[in-house]
């Protein structure tokens, strides 16, 4: 994939019929996507340290923090670069937010569209956005609109570090709404802030148009273009590249950090004749890094020849390895290459390494170190170049300890170990990995585009994913498969037949202790009585023994013993 893809009007009209006209007056609150359904879009994963917008990652930081690293980005960067840095991180913000717009919601009204963007600049905690008025007509090229910002984030930290100035300071706020509009209107639209609290004024407002509508655009595009970037231009919006993609077959997709270590190493090495380790779980994906490794490597041109040693019986994998000549055994009726014959001048990738007998090493080992291989049954040496790539899920160092490994020819595989991480590692790729296999699957089975329900992308970005990419895989074509035809795919379709697993069943209902009690307006709870009746009943029930009735309610001996002395000395009604 290039830098950035183009949005082009018969992409708009695609997504959302009916889109190339629209203005403020035929927006209404209740509009789909209303604030409600994009709050829902916002959920927490506290359980290991997420919170996602749809199907994008977020981040809850303190503005006061922000307003820190802002100052700094001043002091050391100075105000024009910095301001220029955070008009791009809002653009892309605004960017991303459009192109979840789209997807959620691609038969929703245009003006409600555009909308939303002002919905969701609030619901992220950076301003109240108040629109005035906006119109667009697409097919003519023109936009234009006029919206009022009220409380600011980055304005209040830039008055609490600068006071007030001459300047605007609302740099986020402007490139995300640039990005937003720019990305749904398929031309770049410029955002300027015309009046700003910083400069004095009783509310910050801002003003949007067609980049070529403005006069001294330069000065706009300034702020977006990065020294050495793919930059804007006036007629289009550009939007940013997340998938580094093979050059050929199935896309390596990833961009999360745990993904990019990996992707990086590959880099590394790609262009070098050094073997390569790559170790992970099952269904990690080791045989796609393996292949986008050989298609970056000097020998993409050459054969990518796999083999799974696992999956080859102990008494045929030197002859799978180094061919056989007719003649060798009962049943070799024909001279035949092996994999390294076949691999010459390519790569050789050997999954499951760990699986290959001690007799098998040895023979590899030997291969690996003079070049040069013998059929099975031949007399001939035959010089071979190839670059051998290793794989294993299995723990190659304990392997060498227990005796089931040779330690020399783990040295000589060993050379650059990648570690590819599991996918509940990477958790900010399932998105995009549910987006890759949706396309696929419905393309395959002749099914129109579908999405998943909140309620399934919720739980996916949860689960652990045992199986890892090969089980999304899996479950997003079960999926495909189990839902009607342009029918939202949900929990049920994904584990059909199965039960959930239990990181993704329903916590069980609360319980209305009210109700079990008793209680109503007519019969009110007083606690004190309450807990005073419970300390009684957990004494008697452990026959007067207090550290037994104590771990009955949770509490230490001296917290019992103080509660239980305190309703006896106070009676019930004066108790806490």
């Amino acid at each position: 994939m290039a830098l950035s893809e183009r949005l082009s009007l018969s992409d708009l009209q695609q997504v959302a019929p009916g889109f190339q006209r629209g203005d403020s007056s035929a927006w209404n609150d209740s509009a789909t996507p209303t604030q409600a359904e994009l709050a829902e879009c916002l959920f927490f994963s506290p359980g290991d340290g997420r919170i996602w917008l749809n199907d994008q990652r977020m981040l809850l930081m303190h503005a006061s923090s922000f307003g820190a690293l802002r100052r700094e980005l001043i002091g050391a960067l100075g105000q024009e670069r910095a301001r220029g840095l955070l008009t791009r991180v809002g653009y892309l913000s605004g960017v991303r937010d459009a192109e979840l717009v789209r997807k959620r919601w691609p038969q929703a009204d245009a003006a409600a569209i555009f909308a939303a963007g002002t919905r969701l600049h609030g619901l992220e905690g950076l301003v109240r956005v108040e629109p005035l008025h906006f119109e667009f007509d697409i097919e003519q090229g023109r936009y234009g609109g006029e919206f009022l910002w009220h409380h600011s984030a980055e304005c209040d930290e830039h008055q609490i570090a600068h006071g007030q100035g001459s300047d605007p300071a609302c740099w986020m706020e402007t490139g995300y709404a640039i990005g937003y509009v720019s990305s749904l209107f398929g031309r770049l639209v410029i955002f300027r802030e015309v009046e700003c609290r910083a400069m004095g004024h009783h509310v910050c407002r801002v003003e949007g148009r067609n980049a070529e509508r403005w006069p001294d655009v330069e000065e706009d595009l300034r702020y977006l273009n990065a020294a050495g970037a793919d930059t804007p231009d006036t007629t289009t919006a550009r939007l940013p590249a997340l998938l580094p993609l093979a050059a050929a077959g199935q896309p390596l997709v990833g961009a999360s950090a745990a993904f990019n270590t990996a992707f990086r190493a590959l880099q590394r090495v790609a262009p070098t004749p050094a073997t390569v380790l790559l170790t992970g779980e099952s269904g990690a994906g080791k045989e796609l890094f393996a292949s986008h490794l050989h298609r970056l490597s000097r020998r993409a041109d050459g054969p990518f020849v796999a083999l799974n040693c696992a999956a080859i019986p102990e008494n045929l994998i030197e002859a799978e390895l180094f061919g056989v000549e007719r003649g060798a055994f009962t049943g070799a009726n024909q001279s035949r290459a092996g994999r390294f014959e076949r691999a010459q001048g390519g790569t050789l990738f050997l999954d499951e390494i760990a699986c290959l007998s001690l007799p098998g090493q040895g023979k590899l080992l030997r291969a690996l170190q003079e070049r040069e291989i013998e059929r099975v049954g031949g007399s001939r040496t035959l010089k071979v170049d190839v670059r051998v790539i290793a794989a294993t899920n299995l723990d190659l160092r304990e392997a060498v300890r227990r005796g089931d490994f040779r330690e020399d020819l783990f040295y000589r595989l060993n050379v650059y170990p990648i570690g590819i991480p599991p996918l509940r590692d990477r958790r900010d790729d399932v998105p995009l990995l549910v987006d890759l296999f949706l396309r696929r699957f419905c393309a395959a089975y002749e099914r129109p585009p579908v999405g998943l329900t909140m309620r399934a992308l919720k739980a996916l970005l949860r689960y652990d994913f045992p199986g890892n990419v090969r089980e999304l895989q899996n479950l997003v074509e079960r999926g495909v498969i189990a839902s009607d035809p342009g029918e939202l795919i949900d929990l049920p379709h994904l584990f059909r037949g199965e039960p959930l697993p239990d990181d993704l069943a329903a916590p069980a209902p609360a319980v209305d202790w009210l109700t079990r009690l008793g209680v109503d307006a007519d019969r009110p709870l007083h606690l004190g009585q309450l807990e005073a009746e419970l300390l009684d009943e957990a004494l008697a029930r452990s026959r007067g023994n207090v550290a037994a009735a104590a771990r009955l309610l949770g509490l230490s001996r001296a917290q019992f013993a103080y509660r239980h002395q305190r309703a006896r000395r106070h009676g019930a009604r004066e108790l806490d």
